[in-house]
């Protein structure tokens, strides 16, 4: 357990295959600047997601506005305008 405590999560990615599902916690690791939260799962195998995609983490305050209106980021979007135009030349 993570530092003792019992502490549960939730998959919050929407096309994730466990969206929705509650896990108990079993560790939380940051290898190579990844955020991964592993797990036990409903045959007690141990597997990871990544934490971002899990309600451990605060939800970003675009998505929260955008309340379901919107499937993108205002970052993502910016990122994808910029490649879009790299491509041009």
């Amino acid at each position: 357990m993570l530092q003792g405590v019992s502490r549960t999560f939730r998959v919050t990615h929407p096309f994730h295959p466990l969206y929705g599902r509650e896990f108990e916690l079993v560790e939380r690791r940051c290898p190579w600047g990844d955020a991964w939260t592993y797990f036990f799962d409903e045959r007690g195998e141990l597997r990871r997601v990544r934490t971002a995609w899990t309600d451990l983490v605060e939800a970003d305050p675009w998505v929260v506005v955008a309340a379901g209106r919107s499937p993108f980021r205002l970052e993502d979007l910016i990122e994808l305008g910029d490649l879009i135009d790299s491509r041009k030349t």
